[in-house]
């Protein structure tokens, strides 16, 4: 196994930081354009970030340490954002997220998890049993996951502006 608690945690205490230097005050010419129908926007994206923060990964986290493995985690709305987040501009939301997740690290340090605490299991409503380190792994690349998003995202804008180096630019390809 991989996992490390004080590795997972370095990484989700600087994607805030990343999300702020990439996308703090840049024109909606970038945040706003998404990848077709039923894609999502730079925009989305912080949207879902705040919305899971606030809904998903301490809420998971608490099932699987409170139900000795019997706990079923709470559906969750994976498009809740568009709703959520209307009206917010870019900047609201990343500051949303900074303070969401600051506070989510804080009570993540403050579980003081042990190994064995690690091992122990919740029920995902899709997926059955899932153990804490699954979850805790599954957070850090959900983070990595969109960050790779947005930028794809953005690169499309000047993806026939490219000529022949597309050839060599995989981020356009997928």
């Amino acid at each position: 196994m991989n996992f490390d608690l004080e590795r997972t945690i370095e990484l989700l205490e600087r994607t805030p930081g990343i999300l702020e230097s990439f996308l703090k005050d840049l024109s909606t010419f970038w945040t706003n354009p998404n990848e077709g129908p039923e894609t999502w926007s730079a925009t989305d994206v912080l949207g879902h970030f705040v919305h899971a923060e606030k809904t998903n990964w301490i809420q998971r986290i608490e099932v699987i340490l409170n139900f000795n493995g019997e706990g079923t985690f709470a559906n969750f709305d994976r498009l809740a954002q568009f709703e959520n987040c209307k009206g917010k501009s870019n900047n609201q939301l990343l500051d949303e997220f900074r303070l969401v997740r600051l506070k989510n690290i804080n009570t993540l340090r403050a579980m003081q998890l042990t190994q064995f605490d690690l091992e122990k299991k919740g029920i995902h409503p899709s997926f059955g049993h899932v153990t804490l380190h699954q979850l805790l792994s599954t957070w850090v690349v959900h983070d990595l996951d969109h960050i790779c998003q947005i930028s794809r995202v953005m690169a499309k804008h000047f993806k026939e502006d490219t000529g022949p180096w597309i050839e060599y630019l995989r981020i356009l390809k997928s």
